[in-house]
């Protein structure tokens, strides 16, 4: 049992004003966490307790599936990063630093580099393979812009787990019991989480799955279709097109005046046309080099399909100076006539009597037809998927939802074991790279999304596997020898129980204790007091219910141990 006056816990009756989230709000409130710096967050005693539980299923839940525990340093030198290429792609996300000897490291974002360098020197032989190896540890990342706790914050807690395989078969195993491990887990914290398609990102490979967990506050848009269950995130979702006949021509193409209209939406207001008649023209650089894409003028370009369109090509947003330089004056630029290559998405294909820029300023060029009057080498799926849009498995149409990420598997193929050189001998005796995924959860994320999924208006609702304690019992009068005597027993027999007790016996109003228990959130509210002991006995609530009942002394344990079940 542990006492109110014996832990360092405030409750707050406000939260600051930077906390802009309700799982924020009420950890700060709760006494679970302390803010330190923008992205950086202490973690109090109770909070510790919850983190706690939290790390111990993910650990029981990765050994089961045959993961093997490691730790590796933080700090880690730029030549590992330098093999992959992501010393320089990860950009200013990274923390970077020189030791007196100006040599540079950093403190990891992630560990690909690290995990594979290692297995690059303990595997030689097919004998040794498969192994899934991870790690609980802090990581970092200079957030441009840190907020919503520790949803996104510089330094957090994260569950990294690497998987190397002989070959793509072996490689589908690890990935699914990785998969099969973060559902567990999940379940497990009382979390509903969601696998959604995810594209890779930074980390790179060919497949991938998020597990997002849905709440109006959630970073991310998540396609979903009600009829059959396909999710994605927003930046990955696919979208099935209907039937698209060509479009008839409409004589030749003309220019018309369009002065100091630059948007698609001005455009079509202009000339009294509906809003999709307009092609958005935009011109990028992939890897460099400007090349212009072409959607629909209510559609926006998804820039990480655009790159998987090109092959992993490094897309950057153009300066006006390049586009003017390349096409023509930004706010008037089209396809037609333009001498960089142009792409077009799939919804374009055979359309025809559309306005595009003109490439002079101040007009607009009428009754355009892609084919006829442009030189598109190629149509794609280039566009967000948006609400409405058909599900690409059952043709359904899509709903969106935000949701947050909480954990995500990789398949990595062989980019960093090629990169490393992990090789090992097969049973030829040939040398083969090694497959690998990737598999990571935010622990400390997901300890605040169960905060966000799980509260009501009075505070936090803690599932009982990840509560920082499972009893909260109440003193009503901390100075009543009967009262404390009964109380301390019931204390005691819970604890036999392995049901962890947490006794506020502050010099507080019951109105006081009765709100802060309401705010941390335990599972079941005991109340000792001598009012309700001269009643009959002790007081019991789960935090979901709304009425209490009243059990004699003897009986309470079990009815406290009937309620947490």
């Amino acid at each position: 049992m542990k006492r109110w006056t014996e832990t360092l816990l405030t409750t707050l009756r406000e939260a600051p004003q930077d906390a802009e989230i309700i799982s924020h709000r009420l950890m700060i409130r709760a006494g679970l966490l302390r803010k330190l710096a923008g992205g950086l967050y202490t973690y109090m005693p109770l909070g510790m307790r919850a983190l706690h539980k939290l790390e111990a299923i993910v650990r029981e839940e990765m050994d089961r599936a045959g993961a093997q525990e490691t730790l590796f340093p933080i700090l880690q030198p730029a030549e590992l990063w330098k093999q992959t290429g992501r010393w320089e792609s990860m950009g200013p996300g990274m923390f970077r630093m020189q030791d007196r000897k100006e040599a540079w490291y950093t403190m990891a974002p992630t560990a690909e580099e690290a995990f594979t360098a290692l297995m690059k020197n303990e595997i030689s032989s097919y004998r040794q393979l498969p192994v899934i190896i991870y790690q609980m540890q802090d990581k970092f990342r200079d957030e441009i812009r840190p907020r919503f706790g520790l949803i996104r914050g510089k330094e957090f807690i994260m569950k990294d787990a690497y998987s190397f395989d002989p070959d793509e078969a072996a490689s589908d195993v690890s990935y699914r019991k990785m998969y099969d491990a973060y559902v567990r887990i999940f379940k497990r914290v009382g979390l509903a989480a969601k696998p959604v398609e995810a594209d890779t990102g930074d980390i790179g490979g060919n497949f991938s799955h998020e597990f997002m967990v849905f709440a109006a506050s959630g970073e991310d848009g998540i396609l979903d279709c009600p009829a059959c269950g396909y999710a994605a995130n927003q930046e990955r979702a696919e979208r099935r097109l209907p039937e698209i006949a060509p479009e008839a021509e409409a004589g030749a193409a003309e220019a018309v005046a369009t002065p100091d209209k630059h948007t698609c939406e001005e455009v079509a207001a202009f000339l009294g046309v509906p809003l999709e008649q307009i092609v958005k023209s935009l011109v990028v650089l992939a890897d460099g080099k400007p090349v212009m894409v072409l959607v629909r003028g209510d559609r926006e370009l998804n820039e990480l399909k655009l790159r998987r369109f090109l092959n992993g090509a490094r897309i950057e947003a153009a300066l006006d100076e390049t586009v003017a330089d390349a096409v023509g004056p930004c706010g008037s630029i089209g396809p037609v006539g333009a001498k960089i290559p142009v792409y077009a998405d799939i919804e374009l294909q055979g359309a025809a009597d559309r306005i595009v820029g003109a490439n002079r300023e101040g007009f607009h060029l009428c009754h355009v037809s892609l084919a006829r009057d442009a030189q598109v080498k190629a149509y794609a799926d280039l566009v967000t998927v948006r609400e409405g849009d058909l599900c690409p498995k059952c043709g359904a149409p899509l709903t969106i939802r935000r949701g947050t990420e909480v954990g995500q598997c990789f398949k990595l193929g062989t980019k960093y074991s090629q990169a490393f050189g992990a090789t090992f001998l097969d049973e030829s005796g040939k040398a083969r790279v090694m497959q690998m995924g990737c598999y990571g959860i935010g622990v400390s994320r997901t300890l605040q999304a169960i905060v966000e999924q799980s509260n009501d208006a009075n505070g936090i609702i803690w599932p009982k596997a990840v509560a920082p304690f499972q009893v909260n019992l109440l003193l009503l009068d901390p100075d009543n020898a009967e009262v404390v005597s009964k109380a301390e027993a019931l204390a005691a027999e819970l604890e036999a129980r392995g049901i962890d007790v947490f006794m506020d016996d502050r010099l507080e109003r019951p109105g006081v204790k009765f709100k802060d228990a309401d705010l941390i959130g335990l599972p079941v509210r005991v109340v000792a007091g001598a009012k309700g002991l001269s009643k009959g006995g002790f007081e019991l609530r789960r935090r979901t219910d709304t009425e209490s009942v009243i059990v004699a002394p003897e009986s309470a344990a079990d009815a406290v141990a009937a309620m947490l079940a």
